[in-house]
Order: structure tokens, then sequence, then C-alpha cells
């Protein structure tokens, strides 16, 4: 099982990395689309009229996407921001009831959010809404990466609590006792 889940993690945060390239990828079309359509104008009076069809709306959708999917690769990889202040004070019995209250409430809260996610993309494929750009793309399918994220995400926060209630270390978990200064972080990892 832990294999499984470490391949979805894994592919979670391979899909978003795929759609921040196919943003790149998207936006360089259109400057090169632009270029073309300068030069054409410069030398025959005319531009040919290049565009990428919606190119701003599927950046948009990608953006989510990449960003939905990279939430679960993220926490594994302890890449969120997590506010240890008072946390990192705590030891014992009292860092893990903290630890397991945090894990708890991220996961009820992401749960609520992913179910409301998932009926959103159903409404949108029931009442066929469509995205509003030149190409008219039904808006469940940028949703549905939004909602397949979530998922990730909820499977990603229901394995860390079942990890700390038994008494293992969260993943996402660094050494928050660290003495080493942020001067000296940065320049152990520079040099």
């Amino acid at each position: 099982m832990r294999r499984f889940l470490d391949t979805l993690y894994r592919l979670s945060g391979a899909l978003a990395a795929s759609f921040i390239a196919l943003i790149c990828f998207t936006v360089v079309l259109q400057v090169g689309a632009n270029v073309i359509d300068k030069l054409t104008g410069w030398l025959t009076g005319t531009p040919l009229g290049l565009i990428v069809p919606s190119y701003a709306e599927f950046t948009g959708f990608f953006l989510a996407a990449a960003t939905f999917f990279a939430l679960a690769y993220t926490l594994r990889e302890g890449g969120h921001i997590r506010v240890t202040l008072l946390v990192s004070h705590l030891e014992g019995r009292a860092r893990y009831w903290v630890e397991i209250w945090c894990l708890g409430a991220a996961t009820a809260l992401t749960g609520y959010f992913t179910f409301y996610t998932i009926n959103l993309v159903y409404e949108s494929y029931i009442f066929n809404d469509l995205a509003v750009g030149m190409v008219p793309l039904p808006i469940w399918i940028p949703q549905l990466a939004m909602a397949a994220g979530l998922v990730v995400l909820v499977v990603a926060l229901i394995d860390e609590l079942q990890n700390v209630l038994r008494g293992r270390p969260a993943s996402y978990a660094v050494d928050d006792d660290s003495t080493d200064t942020p001067d000296d972080t940065i320049s152990s990892s520079v040099g």
C-alpha cells in the first residue's frame, strides 16, 4: 500500500509539472504567433491574424490543474508553509495531540471542499456549462482536475494522520529543533 500511495503522490506531482509545461508551451505559441504577425505586418502591410484560441483561459485552467495536483506531493515533501511557532515549543504528548488536531482539522476541511468541488463538477456536467472564451470547452473538464487534485490531497492527509496516530513522524515534518540559523542553512545549501 505504501508503494501505491507514494506512486500516487509522485504521479500527482508529475501531472502538476506537466500542466506547468503546458502553460509555458501555450504562452510560447502565442508569443510566436504575435511575432509572426508583427513581422508579416511589417513586410506585407497586413498581419496574418494568428492567435492561439482561448489561450488565456487555457493557461488559467492549466494553472488551476497544476496547483491542485501539486498539493498532495507538496504536502508529502514538506513544501507547504506550516506555522510551527507553537508546535516547535511542544514536546511529547502535547506535540503529538496538536499535530493530530492539525491533521484532523486539515482532513475535515479538505474533505468538505472536496465534496463540494465534486458536486460542482457534477452540476457543471449536468447543466452543460461552457467556458466563456473562443473555445466553448465544457467547464467540468478543468474542474475535474481540481477535484482530482483535492481527492489526492485528502488521501495524503488521511495517510499522514494515520501515520502520526501510529506514533510515526509525519513525512512533511522537518527538524523543528534545528539550531541552524537561516544564514547557515542558505550558506550550506549554496556552498
